[in-house]
C-alpha cells in the first residue's frame, strides 16, 4: 500500500511574535539555528526516509507562494490544496483524502509544518512501526513520550496493547501541573503529537459517520476544482459553508478505531519562545544566541537579531528578539502573553502584528527602507527568472536604481536594459514591467514619490503568478 504525506501549512500563529507574523508565519521560518531549511521544508525532508510516493499539502490564499517556492527549493512541489477559508483540521484532511481518485486508497500520513523533531530516525520508526495498523483499519495517532510535566499539551491515555501502539482510551485536554505530574507518574499518558496515519477511505468513512455535515461540505467543494499555476483552488462558496471542527473532536474522540503509537523522537510544537528555548543548543550559561550578540554575566536567555548588535549584561532568563521594525524583551515566564500584545498591535491597526519590514513576494522580496509624508523608499530583490506584474499606479510616480545584477525594464512596447548605478523614472499612470533575465539576484532601490503610497496603489495587466484580481505588488 502506498504511503501519500498530508502537510497542513495552515494558521498564522503569533506565539512567536515578533518574528512569526500572520503574513509570515513560523511554518515558513527557518528556527533551529544549525539548518537553513525552514520549518516546512523540514517537515518534508524528514520523509526521505520513507516509501512516500506523493505529497499534498493544505494551505491558505496568502500563504501559497511560501509554500510553492519552499517546496520547489528542494524539489519537493507535489500537490497543493488552497483552502479559500480556514475550517480547522478535519475538513482540511478530507480535501486531502478526497483529491485522490477513485481507484487510488493511500495511508495518509498527517504532518503539521510547524512541528520541530530531532530525532529523525525515531520518528521514520514509529510511521514505520504504525504502517501495519493503519493497513488493517485502524486510525493511528502518534503520542508523545512525555518527559516532563507539561501544561502547553493535551494528552492521550492509552488502553489496551494492540501491537506496536495501544487502543486510545482517552483524549485529555491540557491539565493543570498538578495533573500533569500525576500523568507523568502514571506512565499511561503521551503528549497528543497532532500528527496521524490511516487510510484515506477510514478516515472518509469515519468522517461521514461522525460528521456528515462535514464529509458533504467537503464533498461538494471538491467537486469542481480548477488548476491555478501549482495550486489546486477548490469550490469556495461549498466550502465557507462547513462546519469548523478539529480531526480531534470529529472523529478521534469518537471513532472505536483509534490507535495511540509511541514516538520518542525530540518532538515539540514550538509553541512559545521558551519551548524554542527548551530545543535549542546552549552555551556554557544556557544562553541561545542567534545573529550578532554580545553577552556578559547573562544566564539561560534567548537572544536573536536579524541585523543590529545586541549587547545584554547582566540578565537572566529573557527572551530578546530584534527583527528590522520591532525589539521584543519579555521575560521567559511570560512569553505566552506575546500573543497579547499582538492583538493590541491588530486592535490599533498596526501592521507590525502581520507583516515584516521586509516583505516577500513570489518574484522576490521588498524592505521598505525609509518613509515620510509623501515618499518611501524600498529596496527590492527580485529572483533570477522573475517578473513583476504589468502594472500602473494612480497615485505615485517611482525612481529605480541598480545596484546588483541586470534590470530589464518595461514601458509599454519600449523595453530596455538596466546595469548597475543605471536608473530610470516613470510618472504615475505609466504602465510598467521589470524582470530579472540574470542568474543572480537583481537588486534595486525603489524611490516612491506621490500624495499616497500604498501597495493597493497598484492596477495589474498582466502577471505570471496570476494575482490580476490581488492588490499589491
Amino acid at each position: 500500500m502506498t504511503i501519500s504525506a498530508v502537510i497542513m501549512a495552515g494558521g498564522s500563529g503569533t506565539r512567536l511574535w515578533p518574528l512569526s507574523r500572520a503574513a509570515h508565519p513560523k511554518q515558513f521560518l527557518a528556527l533551529d539555528g544549525a539548518s537553513t531549511s525552514t520549518m516546512l521544508q523540514s517537515t518534508v525532508k524528514r520523509l526521505e526516509e520513507l516509501a512516500i510516493k506523493s505529497t499534498v499539502t493544505i494551505c491558505n490564499e496568502e500563504h501559497r507562494f511560501f509554500v510553492a517556492e519552499q517546496l520547489r527549493e528542494i524539489d519537493k512541489l507535489g500537490s497543493i490544496i488552497l483552502e479559500p477559508v480556514g475550517r480547522n483540521t478535519a475538513p482540511a484532511i478530507a480535501l486531502a483524502a478526497l483529491s485522490f481518485k477513485d481507484d487510488e486508497d493511500p495511508l495518509l500520513l498527517v504532518l503539521a509544518a510547524d512541528h520541530m523533531i530531532q530525532d529523525d530516525a525515531a520518528f521514520t520508526r514509529a510511521v514505520n512501526d504504525a504502517i501495519p495498523l493503519a493497513e488493517s483499519g485502524k486510525l493511528v495517532t502518534f503520542g508523545i513520550v512525555a518527559d516532563e510535566p507539561n501544561t502547553g499539551y493535551g494528552y492521550i491515555k492509552r488502553g489496551l496493547s494492540q501491537g506496536p501502539g495501544y487502543a486510545v482510551n482517552a483524549f485529555v485536554e491540557k491539565p493543570s501541573i498538578e495533573v500533569a505530574k500525576q500523568y507523568l507518574e502514571s506512565g499511561d499518558y503521551f503528549w497528543n503529537s497532532g500528527m496521524f496515519l490511516f487510510k484515506a477511505s477510514r478516515y472518509l468513512e469515519e468522517l461521514e459517520r461522525y460528521r456528515p455535515d462535514i464529509y458533504t461540505a467537503c464533498q461538494l467543494s471538491m467537486k469542481h476544482i480548477s488548476k491555478d499555476n501549482d495550486f489546486l483552488r477548490i469550490d469556495q462558496a461549498a466550502f465557507e459553508e462547513c462546519p469548523i471542527d478539529s480531526i480531534d473532536y470529529a472523529v478521534m474522540e469518537k471513532t472505536t478505531d483509534a490507535v495511540v503509537v509511541p514516538m520518542d523522537a525530540g518532538w515539540s510544537d514550538i509553541g512559545s519562545w521558551t519551548s524554542l528555548w527548551d530545543v535549542s543548543e546552549k552555551d556554557f550559561n544556557g544562553n541561545v544566541t542567534y545573529g550578532d550578540v554580545i553577552l556578559h554575566g547573562s544566564n539561560d536567555s534567548y537572544i536573536r537579531t536579524d541585523g543590529k548588535l545586541i549587547a545584554a549584561i547582566g540578565v537572566d532568563d529573557l527572551v530578546i528578539i530584534s527583527t528590522k521594525d520591532v525589539l521584543m524583551v519579555a521575560h521567559k515566564d511570560s512569553v505566552q502573553d506575546v500573543k497579547v500584545v499582538a492583538e493590541k498591535l491588530k486592535a490599533d491597526e498596526r501592521t507590525e502584528w502581520k507583516t515584516h519590514r521586509e516583505v516577500y513576494r513570489p518574484w522576490g522580496k521588498y524592505d521598505s527602507i525609509d518613509s515620510d509624508a509623501g515618499y518611501q523608499v524600498k529596496r527590492l530583490t527580485v529572483n533570477p527568472g522573475a517578473r513583476l506584474s504589468v502594472q500602473m499606479h494612480y497615485h505615485r510616480s517611482e525612481h529605480w536604481v541598480v545596484v546588483a545584477g541586470q534590470a530589464r525594464v518595461h514601458y509599454g512596447d519600449k523595453s530596455f536594459d538596466l546595469k548597475i548605478n543605471e536608473s530610470t523614472y516613470h510618472d504615475k499612470e505609466t504602465v510598467h514591467a521589470l524582470e530579472n533575465l540574470g542568474e543572480i539576484p537583481l537588486e534595486l532601490i525603489e524611490v516612491q514619490v506621490g500624495s499616497y503610497l500604498g501597495e493597493d496603489d497598484i492596477v495589474r495587466y498582466e502577471d505570471i503568478y496570476g494575482r490580476v484580481e490581488n492588490k499589491g505588488k
